[in-house]
C-alpha cells in the first residue's frame, strides 16, 4: 500500500515583506562609440596604401589610408606654372604702364612749353588707360590663377584620409588598390573609453523620466543578472517624431572595462522613483490563473503559526519539507514591478508565499509539503538563463518528490 503523503505536491516557499520597489523603466539600447564617425574619401581615386588595421587606436591627424596621387600632382604643377605665367604677364603689363606713364610725363612738360602737339599727349593718355586696364586684367588673371593653384593643392591633400579624432578604428573597408569614391566608407573611428547608449522614448514615458535619473546599462544580453553600469540619463531631445510620438534618449557612459562595444544591443533600466509601501514577493511568486486570467500567489496559511519553518543556513543544502500544510491561493493586485520583484496588495507581509512547483498546486490540491527558501536562492534562480532554470526546477522537483515518498 502506498503512502498516502506521495500524493501531496511539494513545493518552495519565501517569506514576503512590507517595503517598496524602485520604479524602473525597461529599454533597449544601442551603444555608439563618443565622437563616433564613419571615413570617406572626399575625392574618387584608387587607395595606395592604408596605414591602419582595424582595432588601432591612432590620434587625430594621422594618416588612415593614402590615395594615389599622380594625377593630383601633374595638375597642382600645372596650375603652378599658370601661375608663373601671369604673374610674368602682369610684370609686363606694369612695366607697359610705367614705360607709357613717363612719356606721359616728358610729353606732358613739352607740351606746356608748347613744344608737343595736343594731339600726341590725348594719345599717350589713351595708351596708358589701355596699359591700366591690361595691368588689372593681368591682376585678376594672376588671383584666377592662384585660387586655381590652392584648389588643385587642396585635392593633392584629401588624397590622404587623416583621423578627425582620436580614437579607435574599425569596420574596415579599405584594401590596396581599391577603387573609391565619395559614397565609399572606408573605416568608422570611435572613442571606445568614453560610450553612448541611446534610447527610444515615448511621449508617456515622458511623464515619468527626466534628465538626470539613475540609468542601469546591463552589459550582456541577459538582464536579469546584476552585472551593470551605473549611470545617468544625459540628454533627452525636446524633439518627438511626429509619426511615432517618440523621441531619444542619451546615456553617457565610461568603458573602462570594455565589456560594452559600440552597435551592442543593451538593456536599460531607468529608475525614476520608489513605490508606495507594499508586500514584496519575488516575480516568480505571482501565478496567473488560466482559468480566470486573475493574478494571484499561493500561501502557506499555517507556516509561521501553526507550523515553525526551518530558517535555510546553507543555500546547497535546503532545509527539509514540512508536514503537509493548507495551501490557499489569494488574489493580489500588482502595484508596482521591479527586476526580480513586485510590489502586490491582497496579502499580508510576512506570509509564506510558494515561489516553485505553482503548477502543482494549480491541479487542485489544497495541501502541500513546503521547503522554506530565502530570497538570495530565489533570486538566484530567477536570474538564471530560461534553459538553465528549467533544467534547475526540474531536478529540484525531482529531489523534492523523492525526499517525500522518503
Amino acid at each position: 500500500m502506498g503512502n498516502p503523503s506521495a500524493s501531496v505536491p511539494s513545493v518552495e516557499a519565501v517569506k514576503s515583506r512590507l517595503g517598496t520597489l524602485p520604479l524602473s523603466e525597461r529599454l533597449s539600447g544601442t551603444v555608439y562609440a563618443k565622437n563616433q564617425v564613419a571615413l570617406y574619401p572626399e575625392i574618387s581615386g584608387k587607395i595606395a596604401t592604408v596605414h591602419v588595421q582595424n582595432g588601432q587606436y591612432v590620434e587625430e591627424g594621422d594618416p588612415i589610408v593614402s590615395l594615389a596621387d599622380n594625377q593630383y600632382r601633374e595638375q597642382v604643377q600645372q596650375a603652378r606654372a599658370n601661375m608663373r605665367i601671369n604673374e610674368a604677364r602682369l610684370k609686363q603689363a606694369k612695366a607697359r604702364y610705367s614705360e607709357l606713364e613717363a612719356q606721359y610725363k616728358r610729353t606732358k612738360q613739352l607740351s606746356d612749353r608748347e613744344l608737343s602737339s595736343e594731339l600726341e599727349l590725348e594719345t599717350i593718355q589713351a595708351q596708358m588707360s589701355s596699359a591700366e586696364a591690361d595691368v588689372e586684367l593681368a591682376e585678376a588673371q594672376l588671383d584666377q590663377a592662384q585660387s586655381s593653384l590652392e584648389e588643385q593643392q587642396d585635392l593633392l591633400s584629401k588624397t590622404v584620409i587623416k583621423a578627425p579624432i582620436s580614437g579607435t578604428v574599425g569596420q574596415r573597408n579599405a584594401e590596396t588598390g581599391m577603387q573609391v569614391n565619395s559614397s565609399t566608407q572606408l573605416f568608422t573611428i570611435g572613442d571606445l573609453s568614453n560610450l553612448r547608449v541611446e534610447v527610444v522614448l515615448t511621449d508617456q514615458m515622458l511623464d515619468n523620466i527626466e534628465v538626470g535619473q539613475t540609468a542601469h546599462v546591463y552589459t550582456g544580453s541577459n538582464a536579469n543578472n546584476s552585472d551593470y553600469i551605473k549611470a545617468e540619463l544625459s540628454r533627452i531631445s525636446p524633439f518627438l517624431n511626429n509619426v511615432t510620438r517618440s523621441t531619444e534618449g542619451e546615456i553617457d557612459i565610461s568603458n573602462g572595462n570594455n565589456k560594452l562595444r559600440p552597435g551592442m544591443f543593451v538593456p536599460v533600466d531607468i529608475l525614476y522613483g520608489e513605490s508606495q509601501q507594499a508586500t514584496i514577493v519575488p516575480t516568480s511568486a505571482v501565478y496567473n490563473d488560466p482559468t480566470t486570467g486573475e493574478d494571484g500567489v499561493f500561501v502557506a496559511t499555517s507556516l509561521g503559526s501553526e507550523i515553525q519553518p526551518p530558517e535555510q543556513v546553507d543555500p546547497e543544502n535546503p532545509p527539509p519539507l514540512t508536514e503537509p500544510t493548507e495551501i490557499q491561493f489569494k488574489p493580489v493586485d500588482v502595484i508596482a514591478e521591479g527586476r526580480m520583484e513586485v510590489g502586490i496588495s491582497g496579502v499580508d507581509p510576512g506570509s509564506w508565499i510558494v515561489t516553485v512547483g505553482q503548477n502543482l498546486l494549480a491541479q487542485g490540491s489544497e495541501q502541500a509539503r513546503v521547503r522554506t527558501s530565502s530570497w538570495e536562492r530565489i533570486l538566484a534562480l530567477q536570474g538564471l538563463q530560461r534553459q538553465d532554470l528549467l533544467q534547475h526546477v526540474l531536478d529540484r522537483e525531482g529531489n523534492l518528490n523523492d525526499s517525500a515518498r522518503q
